[in-house]
């Protein structure tokens, strides 16, 4: 991992680079992408079929596009008992978490004749995009649709990919477990395009959430404005902020952790100890050793593994806050006191014994997280993102009276007469004679 201090020549052009790190787009995936969403738009179910059999080697005229209720049902009878166990601890964690986030109408007077308040009301439907094939990601399932279903969402659209067929059934069980309505075996951007447009098979839906690769993103961020989207998220990343009491072998854990997520991954550990750098540095090397997945999470350390060196933690903060991280773990011993002063972070855990993990699978709230320093001014997933909300105004004859000559003032300011009037005639019907003359 690369190592830069507090002080020395290049630390503040490291911290900048850090602070606006992105992902770069590969040359040509955008006039692909575009080219695929526009292709289903017009083609429908035969765009899909033509790439499914390109890329996933499969024939869905034979297969079918949906995967049906009965086969649902069966991965999860079929899924073994303690990983059916998995599923449900999550499931009921995350249903109790993101039930506290649920918003109701509200109304208020705040004055005789006005009546002012929010509408909250669920989207319709909502389609969620699974990755498949050798990953298996029943926790994305979980995490996406759980939130939908606790907002009153009517229905819920999957899509996943199956390579030659192959499903996961992990994640079919997992779809099943939380009342998912619908999943069509189809993947990549042309997935991405059958729901946000509509095709003969797959219908349309409000909002697309859920995690895939580069492709995936970038279909997102083509169809936005068409549909919502959770957020065009990017490679994973952890910041360790860790004072000299932590235990080295457990930041290297949480570290190589994010690292076997993706060679692009982003593992930092921010200290004011240098001698838990060093021992930091020799645990990651001893268990990187012993990871299945090695050979990605030694590309991620290569690649994009800091250790940060400051005088204090209060510098420590400021570096946090500037990173914006996904996960921040407060390896510290006093995290209440750190707490306070983080501004910009995903999803915050507390102490050495909170490891990021934790919050994957089991903590309850959402692992659905803002990357690449959008932490800055996006939030996670919640139930929050799976309604809209509309004003509601009433006024009674009376109270827009008291208001009427200052609307139809402000409106002749603006030069919007029609808007002055719409007012005026309802204090005086006898306006319109007077307009005429």
């Amino acid at each position: 991992m690369k190592v830069i201090r507090y002080g020395n020549p290049g630390y503040e052009a490291a911290i900048q680079a850090l602070e606006r790190r992105s992902q770069s787009i590969p040359e040509g995936i955008m006039d692909r992408v575009n080219d695929i969403v526009e292709d289903v738009r017009v083609h429908g179910d035969r765009a899909l079929i033509r790439y499914t059999e390109r890329f996933d080697k499969m024939d869905l005229v034979s297969s079918g596009m949906e995967i049906g209720r009965d086969e649902l049902a069966h991965a999860l009878k079929s899924l073994p008992s303690d990983e059916r166990g998995f599923l449900e601890t999550a499931a009921s964690a995350i249903r109790d978490f993101h039930s506290r986030q649920k918003e109701s109408t509200w109304t208020y007077e705040p004055e005789p004749g006005v009546t002012l308040g929010q509408k909250v009301t669920p989207l319709g439907k909502v389609g969620l995009y699974v990755p498949g094939g050798t990953a298996a990601y029943p926790s994305s399932v979980l995490m996406n649709a759980i939130p939908a279903k606790v907002a009153g969402v009517e229905e819920i659209v999957m899509v996943v990919p199956t390579p030659r067929g192959k499903t996961n059934g992990a994640v079919l069980a997992a779809a099943a477990m939380v009342g998912v309505d619908r999943v069509f075996r189809v993947g990549g951007a042309q997935a991405v395009a059958a729901l946000a447009y509509g095709t003969e098979t797959i219908p349309s839906v409000d909002k697309i959430v859920g995690p895939g690769n580069i492709y995936v993103a970038m279909a997102k961020k083509v169809v936005y404005g068409i549909v919502d989207i959770d957020m065009i998220a990017g490679p994973s990343e952890v910041l360790v902020l860790a004072d000299g009491k932590a235990n080295p072998a457990l930041v290297a854990a949480d570290l190589l952790s994010q690292a076997e997520h993706d060679p692009l991954a982003y593992p930092v550990l921010v200290t004011d100890d240098q001698s838990l750098i060093e021992a930091v540095g020799r645990e990651i090397s001893s268990q990187m050793a012993m990871l299945p997945r090695k050979e990605i999470a030694a590309q991620a350390i290569e690649n994009n593994g800091w250790m940060i060196l400051v005088p204090d933690l209060q510098e420590g903060v400021r570096v946090v806050n500037r990173f914006a991280p996904e996960h921040l773990e407060l390896v510290v011993e006093d995290p209440e006191a750190v707490l306070e002063n983080i501004t910009c972070a995903g999803a915050i855990f507390m102490g050495q014994y909170t490891p990021e993990a934790l919050g994957d699978y089991m903590a309850g709230p959402n692992h659905v997280l803002p990357t690449g320093g959008t932490a800055r001014f996006f939030s996670p997933l919640g139930t929050y993102d799976f309604v809209k909300k509309s004003s509601i105004i009433r006024f009674s004859r009376e109270a827009l009276g008291k208001r009427a000559l200052q609307v139809a003032g402000f409106a002749r300011i603006e030069g919007l007469e029609a808007h002055a009037r719409a007012v005026d005639l309802r204090i005086d019907p006898g306006a319109k004679k007077k307009w005429e003359g």
